[in-house]
C-alpha cells in the first residue's frame, strides 16, 4: 500500500480495496507480487488474485474485472526486472498462466495482445477553463439541453442511491446483453470502496425518476468511469452527459489530474466517438500474457449467443446469468 500511494500512476485498481470487494465477492486469492532492488527497497509490483485454484493449471490476473492494471515501477529496469521474475515464476511450474491488463517489458515469453481502447482525459485545468474547451460543441450542447429539459444530476455515497444505481445498471446491462454483476458486488462496493470515500455515485433525475447514472472510483489524483446506466426512454434528454458532466465538473474543483472513460470495444465506435468528443486520447488497451501458450482469441460467437438470449429475456435471466457466471469467468466483460 506504500509503495501504490506513492507511485503517480497508481489509481484505486492498486489499492488494497478494490482487490478486497473481488475476494468478498468471487473468493479469489489476494497476493501481491514485488521486485525490489539492490538495497532492499521495492522498486516494482503488482496486485494479483489467483482465479483458478482447484486445478493444476493455476491462473492468476492482475485484475480480474479491472479495465487497466499495469505494474507499477520505479524505473524501466526495475520493470524489466520484475517482467522477468514473473517469466521465470511461471516456467519454474508454478502457475499455468499470468494476465497483465497492462503494458509489461517487451521481452521473449511475453504475449501482448491488444484488447480494446481506453480513454484518458487530462484535467489540468479549473472547471471555467474546461467550459471554454468544450464551448459549442455537442458535448456542450447535450449538457445544456439536459438542463433545459429540467434534469438534474447530483453525487452520492449512500447506499441507498447505489441501489439505484444498481436497479437502472439490470436494465442496462439486459439491454447491452451482458451478465449483469450480483447485487452482493455492488454492496461490496458501496462498503469497501465508495463509503470509504475511493469512489462516489452521479444520479440523474426528472422530475424525481432517476433515468440515468455512474459509477466513478477515485484515488491518487485519478478517477475512473467504472460502470453506467441509463434508461433508454430518456435518453433524448441527454442525461448521460449531465451525468459524465457532473464528474467532470468535480474532479476539477477537488485538483484530480485525470478521468479514465475506461474500456471500449474496437469496433463500438459510437461509444469510442462518445468519449473522444469530451477531448479524452485515445489509448490502446494491451493485456500481457505471462503463459507458454499464445493467449487464444475471446469466445465472440458464445458471446452473441449469450447476447441475444439476455435480450429477449426477462431482466432476472441478466441477474441469474450474471450469478453463474461472475466469479467462475474472469475474463467476463466487466
Amino acid at each position: 500500500m506504500e509503495f501504490a500511494g506513492s507511485h503517480r500512476e497508481a489509481t484505486v485498481f492498486h489499492h488494497p480495496a478494490w482487490s478486497q470487494v473481488l475476494v468478498a465477492a468471487y473468493g479469489y486469492r489476494p497476493s501481491v507480487l514485488l521486485q525490489d532492488d539492490t538495497n532492499g527497497a521495492v522498486a516494482a509490483g503488482i496486485p494479483t488474485l489467483e482465479v483458478q485454484r482447484l486445478s493444476p493449471r493455476r491462473r492468476f490476473t492482475a485484475l480480474p474485472f479491472t479495465d487497466y492494471c499495469p505494474p507499477l515501477a520505479t524505473s524501466e529496469d526495475s520493470l524489466a526486472a520484475l517482467t522477468t521474475a514473473l517469466l521465470r515464476w511461471q516456467r519454474s511450474g508454478h502457475i499455468h498462466q499470468l494476465v497483465v491488463h497492462g503494458d509489461m517489458s517487451s521481452i521473449a515469453g511475453i504475449h501482448v495482445v491488444s484488447r480494446a481502447v481506453r480513454h484518458l482525459l487530462p484535467l489540468d485545468c479549473t472547471r471555467e477553463e474546461y467550459l471554454r474547451r468544450i464551448k459549442g460543441n455537442q458535448v456542450d450542447r447535450a449538457i445544456k439541453k439536459a438542463q433545459r429539459e429540467g434534469v438534474t444530476a447530483r453525487i452520492s455515497r449512500t447506499e441507498a442511491d447505489t441501489d439505484t444505481f444498481y436497479q437502472l445498471h439490470v436494465e442496462t446491462r439486459r439491454r447491452q446483453g451482458v451478465p449483469v454483476q450480483p447485487k452482493r458486488f455492488f454492496r461490496l462496493l458501496w462498503r469497501l470502496v465508495i463509503d470509504r470515500g475511493l469512489g462516489f455515485v452521479v444520479l440523474a433525475q426528472k422530475d424525481g425518476q432517476p433515468i440515468a447514472g455512474a459509477v466513478y472510483l477515485a484515488w491518487n489524483d485519478h478517477v475512473i468511469y467504472k460502470y453506467g446506466a441509463s434508461d433508454a426512454r430518456f435518453w433524448d434528454l441527454r442525461p448521460n452527459n449531465l451525468v459524465m458532466w457532473t464528474a467532470i465538473e468535480w474532479a476539477c474543483v477537488h485538483g484530480y489530474r485525470d478521468l479514465d472513460f475506461g474500456r471500449s470495444d474496437i469496433d463500438n465506435h459510437g461509444l469510442r466517438e462518445f468519449k473522444r468528443r469530451w477531448g479524452a486520447v485515445e489509448i490502446p488497451l494491451n493485456y500481457s500474457y505471462v503463459t507458454t501458450a499464445r493467449p487464444a482469441p475471446w469466445p465472440g460467437l458464445s458471446r452473441q449467443i449469450m447476447a441475444r438470449i439476455i435480450q429477449s429475456s426477462p431482466s432476472v435471466v441478466c441477474r441469474l446469468t450474471g450469478e453463474l457466471l461472475y466469479g467462475r469467468l474472469p475474463g467476463l466483460a466487466s
